[in-house]
C-alpha cells in the first residue's frame, strides 16, 4: 500500500510538473505585457496598461497600432473563410468516407492525411512554386493574369486551406460514424425528402464536430506561421507581422499585449465549443 501511495504522490507531481511546463511560458508572456517598461523583461517597474492603450510613441498601445490591428483583421478574415471552406468540404468528405464504398479508398484516405504530415515549410514552398508556375504560364499562353495564384491572402487562403480540410474531415468523420442511420430511414419513412432528412436530423447530430472543427481550424489559420510565410503578400495577417515587428524593431511588451488578447480570445472560442459539444439533458 505504501509503494501504491508513493507511486501516486510521484504521479501527481509528475502532473503539475507538465501542467506548469505549459502555463509558466503563458503566464511570462501575460505578465510582462503590463510592466512599465520598454522591454518585456525583468526588473518589473510597475503596472500600466499602456501597451494595451497608450495612443503614443513610444508606448504606443496594440488598439492604437494600425499594423497590428490590420495584421489581426487580416487574420480574422483568412481565418474564418479557411474555417468555412474546411468545414463544408471535410463535411461532404466525411459523408464521402462514411457511407459510399468505390475502389482506391483507403488509397485515397491516406492521401486526405498526407497534408498532415508534411512540414509547413515544404507545404508552403511546394503551394508558392506550382501556383507561380500556373500563373506564368497563363500569363505567358493565353495573357491572362491570375491575381488569385500570386502571393496574397487567396493564396494564403488556398495553402492553409489544403491542410486543415484534412484536419475537419478527421473530426467530423468520428462524429459520422456514431451515426445510427435508422435514424434517417424512419424519417424517409415517415415521408421526409432525402434533403429535408439531411437538414433536420444528419446535420443537427454532427453540429457540434462541425463546430469545434470550424473552431479548431479557425485558430490553426489564425495562429500559422511556416506555410503562411511563403505565400503572403503586402496583406500580411497577424503573425507575420509581430514576426516582421520584431525583427525590426526587438522584441517590446506590445507583442505580449497582443499574445494575451489572442489567448483570452482563444480561451473563449474554445470554451463556446465545449459548452457546444456539453451532452444536453433530454426533457
Amino acid at each position: 500500500m505504501q509503494g501504491s501511495a508513493g507511486l501516486m504522490w510521484i504521479y501527481r507531481g509528475y502532473v503539475v510538473a507538465f501542467f506548469l511546463y505549459l502555463v509558466a511560458p503563458l503566464v511570462a508572456a501575460g505578465v510582462f505585457a503590463f510592466n512599465d517598461s520598454m522591454f518585456p523583461s525583468l526588473p518589473w517597474n510597475g503596472f500600466t496598461w499602456d501597451w494595451f492603450f497608450s495612443p503614443s510613441e513610444p508606448k504606443l498601445g496594440l488598439f492604437h497600432d494600425d499594423r497590428l490591428l490590420q495584421g489581426m483583421g487580416n487574420s480574422l478574415y483568412i481565418g474564418v473563410i479557411v474555417a468555412a471552406l474546411s468545414v463544408a468540404v471535410g463535411t461532404c468528405n466525411a459523408f464521402l468516407f462514411v457511407r459510399k464504398d468505390f475502389r482506391f479508398k483507403s488509397a485515397l484516405y491516406v492521401l486526405m492525411v498526407v497534408p498532415l504530415v508534411i512540414p509547413g515549410v515544404i507545404l508552403g514552398i511546394s503551394i508558392l512554386v506550382l501556383a507561380s508556375t500556373i500563373a506564368g504560364l497563363a500569363d505567358q499562353w493565353f495573357g491572362v493574369f491570375l491575381t488569385s495564384l500570386r502571393p496574397g491572402i487567396p493564396l494564403v487562403v488556398m495553402g492553409q486551406f489544403s491542410f486543415l480540410v484534412t484536419i475537419t474531415s478527421l473530426v467530423i468523420i468520428a462524429r459520422l460514424e456514431k451515426f445510427d442511420i435508422s435514424l434517417e430511414e424512419a424519417a424517409l419513412n415517415l415521408g421526409a425528402s432525402r434533403a429535408r432528412t439531411l437538414l433536420t436530423v444528419t446535420l443537427p447530430f454532427l453540429f457540434p464536430a462541425m463546430f469545434s472543427a470550424f473552431v479548431v481550424a479557425f485558430l490553426v489559420s489564425f495562429e500559422n506561421f511556416n506555410t503562411t510565410l511563403f505565400l503572403v503578400g503586402s496583406d500580411s495577417p497577424l503573425t507575420i507581422t509581430m514576426y516582421d515587428r520584431m525583427v525590426k524593431a526587438g522584441s517590446t511588451p506590445v507583442l505580449n499585449a497582443t499574445s494575451v488578447v489572442l489567448m483570452l480570445g482563444s480561451g473563449l472560442l474554445a470554451l463556446l465549443s465545449i459548452f457546444v459539444q456539453w451532452p444536453k439533458k433530454s426533457a
